[in-house]
């Protein structure tokens, strides 16, 4: 008995170190993979492509035909089934709202589109091919740089369902403010697959490809070291820039900051129980009750399960479809700029953005036939290849700044963030907001970014 006791113990002895010893590893940050840092994304063969590095200057131009069968599409009955009494928002687009909707696209949008073109202009645009794809992007840069004023580059990075249009408002401040010390020349681009940039022929082009794509773009435009400023996909692609070339980034700032690793996981769960010394007094409802986070999370994300699995399917529904892609798309706008808004006929849409630039952005999603493109980086974001590189766990060394804004789908602990990126010098909270800060607050988020970057000029003597 006392052997097989003994035995009993050597063996949970053994098991229990076996167990330390794999949590230890889990909990330990690991190197940079090494990548392809030309690995080609276009048609057929690498061997039979050559690069050509001009920039070409870009003209947003879409045929007459084009806006006319849209309107003509616009006009056909269509018979959407009532909502359900009392309901707003909580089953999806209220289709009594969707057909003021269409009838404003239809009426009172599309018949000053020249106007909206012209609009969508207003910023130089310009393409130029990168590992076999044409990368679509919008560039300011100064011909006499501003006296008086530090001139930065800046990466502008949009996520999904939006795209280079949430950016308008913030750019002129980046640019024109004159009373700001600082200045930047931005770069603006479409995501791979989204609006005028070209979507892969092959697979894998996952966040991680993406940040080596746009790593490229800055060096091909004479930016060694620059900002990275992102949300929702452009938050991901802008800390892997961070993380893979720390030595070609000054800083970069987040209004959807992450950490997922297992260590950040637990300390979750720790703090859940004891927030006090782990969240700044009165915004403790940023992060808990967890529960309730969970829920909200997974009543919100059902289009990321679609769209990482199934893409080509949910893309063919919804292309040369209008309304189903006003609805799908603008169903986020409502939802993800506060959860509130669910419970009301409209979505709230109308408090924090125009019909005219939330059309805006679905033109360029309609125009551009790019949604089914768009929604693979979903897919490709969550395989074992791309699981496998464990950014997560790669330690980003760089000035980092994050900004959370209240009815944002998540919001990360410092005490989490800070395992991931190891030089948090930037933490901030906004009790309005939602996802799309830059489209819906650019002037808070410009300051934010603003604060953030003086940090940084002050830390490294810039």
């Amino acid at each position: 008995m006392e052997f097989l006791c003994l035995v009993t113990l050597a063996i949970f002895v053994v098991f229990t170190s076996f167990l330390i010893s794999k949590i230890r590893k889990l909990l330990k940050p690991i190197k940079a993979p090494t990548l392809d840092l030309d690995e080609y994304w276009g048609p057929g063969k690498k061997s039979d492509y050559k690069e050509n590095t001009e920039v070409v200057k870009y003209e947003i131009s879409f045929p007459d035909e084009t806006i006319e069968t849209l309107k003509n599409d616009l006009k056909k009955t269509i018979k959407l089934q009532t909502p359900l009494e009392g309901i707003g928002f909580e089953y999806g687009f209220n289709t009594v709202y969707l057909q003021k909707v269409i009838n404003y696209w239809r009426d009172e949008y599309l018949p000053k589109w020249k106007e909206r073109e012209a609009f969508l202009r207003k910023w130089p645009h310009f393409t130029t091919n990168i590992q076999g794809l044409r990368i679509h992007y919008i560039h300011t840069r100064y011909e006499d740089p501003p006296k008086g004023k530090k001139v930065f580059p800046v990466l502008l990075l949009h996520g999904w369902p939006g795209s280079v249009r949430e950016f308008y408002d913030l750019i002129p401040l980046l640019v024109e403010n004159a009373d700001s010390k600082y200045a930047f020349e931005v770069v603006v681009p479409s995501l791979p697959g989204y609006g005028w940039s070209e979507g892969a022929a092959k697979p894998g082009l996952s966040t991680t490809e993406m940040a080596i794509i746009f790593r490229n773009l800055m060096m091909r435009l004479g930016y060694r070291k620059f900002f990275v400023q992102g949300g929702d996909w452009g938050s991901l692609i802008g800390s892997n820039i961070a993380t893979l070339f720390p030595e070609a980034v000054l800083g970069y700032h987040s209004n959807m900051c992450g950490a997922n690793r297992f260590r950040s996981m637990i300390k979750k769960t720790i703090a859940s129980f004891y927030p006090k010394p782990f969240v700044p007094e009165g915004y403790e409802d940023f992060f808990f009750p967890q529960s309730e986070k969970f829920k909200y999370l997974i009543e919100e994300t059902g289009y990321l399960h679609i769209q990482a699995t199934k893409p080509d399917t949910i893309g063919s529904a919804l292309m040369n479809n209008p309304v189903g892609l006003a609805a799908y798309i603008l169903e986020k706008f409502s939802t993800w700029t506060n959860k509130d808004y669910r419970k009301l006929s409209d979505g709230g849409l109308a408090k924090k953005f125009t019909l005219d630039a939330l059309l805006d952005n679905i033109m360029i999603y309609y125009l551009t036939n790019s949604i089914t493109t768009s929604q693979r980086l979903y897919a490709e974001s969550f395989t074992a290849r791309a699981r496998a590189l464990q950014l997560d766990r790669v330690q980003t060394i760089v000035p980092t700044g994050c900004a959370r804004f209240k009815h944002d789908l998540s919001h990360e602990l410092d005490w989490t963030l800070k395992d991931k990126y190891t030089n948090l010098i930037h933490s901030t909270y906004h009790k309005d907001g939602g996802h799309f800060a830059a489209f819906e607050l650019p002037k808070v988020l410009y300051k934010d970014f603003i604060d953030f970057v003086d940090k940084v000029v002050k830390l490294d003597n810039l």
